[in-house]
């Protein structure tokens, strides 16, 4: 019954590190401070959980799994805190989100097109 457990876990493994990839091509590719801060929470977050569940199938005994689905959680408690933290702090200091995309034309220049 368990033989399927192993490819399952090598699938999900597979698809986490893609999203790992996601991620870090989003913090190098993103404009600014919060995008790249996005691309990074949700992109490593979910393919770290797609990791842990992958390793939780291969994994020996179910306290093992349990372990690997506690870091996940903890991961999650970590990151989002230290998201909030860094988004706070630029802010204060004076960093604002993007809000115009480049090449996008401004509300001005809509109203005139027909």
């Amino acid at each position: 019954m368990t033989e399927w457990l192993h490819p399952l876990g090598y699938a999900l493994i597979a698809a986490g590190t893609g999203f790992f990839v996601a991620g870090n091509l989003g913090l190098i590719r993103f404009p600014d401070l919060y995008a790249r801060l996005h691309a990074l929470t949700k992109a490593d977050n979910l393919g770290l959980g797609l990791i842990c569940l992958g390793l939780a199938c291969q994994a020996p005994s179910l306290a093992a799994a349990a372990k690997f689905l506690l870091v996940w959680a903890l991961m999650l408690v970590a990151s989002s805190i230290g998201a909030t933290l860094i988004a706070s702090t630029a802010l204060a200091c004076g960093l604002r989100p993007r809000q115009q995309r480049p090449g996008s034309m401004e509300d001005d220049e809509r109203e005139d097109t027909p």
